[in-house]
Order: structure tokens, then sequence, then C-alpha cells
């Protein structure tokens, strides 16, 4: 029992003792983290989806993704285009059906009848009504493109997470199975 007490008091007081193998000093060792970190601003996809909602393509601008803004203008400018075309076609033969039914007879329509003016009336205000939806839908596109953008510049995509097909035998019927295998590395 002695030489238990004894081994026990030995190892304690090597335990306690502190020894200097070297000259102290004063520097503090950092550790590095190796997992990258990147810095996540939630409010990145509100501001380009304000950007966008106040001058369209200003959102993309903010993404730098500077190709898109001219397809926003494009798809904007030509939705535009037809809304002033078919409406101005509208008023034209609305202004001529009017003036039929007062009376006077214009050079430009007169060979229509009053069916034919009714008819490319509902046809281009259709045609109009059509062109403001489609414009306000490009406007909306915009402002969700410049949203969900700003969203997936955030999003980690490099090369430790990964996606891949692997094929497996199943044990009991010992066919060839497909599936994912999801992996992640340090």
């Amino acid at each position: 029992m002695n030489k238990i007490i004894f081994i026990v008091l030995f190892l304690f007081s090597l335990g306690t003792a502190t020894v200097y193998s070297q000259k102290k000093t004063d520097a503090v060792l950092v550790a590095k983290d190796t997992l990258k970190s990147n810095d996540i601003d939630p409010l990145t996809p509100a501001k380009a989806a304000f950007f966008s909602a106040v001058l369209p393509g200003l959102g993309q601008a903010y993404n730098k993704k500077y190709w898109k803004i001219p397809l926003v203008y494009g798809a904007l400018g030509t939705s535009l285009y037809f809304y002033i075309d078919n409406n101005k076609k509208y008023h034209q033969y609305r202004d001529a059906y009017k003036s039929r039914l007062e009376g006077y007879v214009t050079d430009d329509l007169a060979f229509l009848d009053n069916t034919r003016l009714i008819a490319a009336q509902k046809f281009y205000q259709r045609n109009r009504d059509l062109s403001a939806l489609i414009t306000i839908a490009f406007y909306a596109l915009n402002i969700i493109d410049a949203n969900v953008d700003a969203a997936l510049i955030q999003f980690n995509v490099d090369e430790s997470l990964s996606i891949r097909p692997v094929l497996y035998p199943n044990d009991v019927t010992l066919k060839t199975n497909v599936g994912l295998t999801l992996n992640y590395r340090f």
C-alpha cells in the first residue's frame, strides 16, 4: 500500500511541475480557420430588388451582372412598343367609329363598315391589354431576377460540397441500384 501512495504522490508532483525548455516570449499564436467563411449580408437581395424596382436594370448592375441589363431593357422596350402601337391603333379605329356615328366619314378608313371597325377596336384593345400585362410581367421578372441572383451570389458553391451519382448492388435482389451521394470534405 505504501508503494501505491508513493507512486501516486510522485506522479502528482511531476504533473504539477512547470518545466520550460525554451525562453519565454509574449508572442501569441493564432490558429487559422481552415473553413472559408463568407460574409453573408441578408439585406443584399432586398437591396437588389429595391434598386431594380426603382430603375429596371439597376439591380442587375448592383449584382455585377451587366450582360442582363440589355435583356431587361430589350424586353421592357419591346413590350412597351407594342402597348403604344396597339393603343394608337385602338384609338384610331375608335375615333373613326365615333365619327361615323356622328355622320362624318374619314378618308383613311372609309373602306371599312361599322362591324369591321368594332372588330378592329376589340382586336387592338385586347392586344393593348395583353401588352400591358406582358410589360408588367417583365418588370416583375426584372425585380425577381435581381433578388434571386443576389441571394445566389452568397450561396456556397465550392468543391468541398458535391453530389455524385453512385451505383451499388442490392444485397437482397442482387440487382444494381442507382443513387446519389452527398459528399462534404473538410
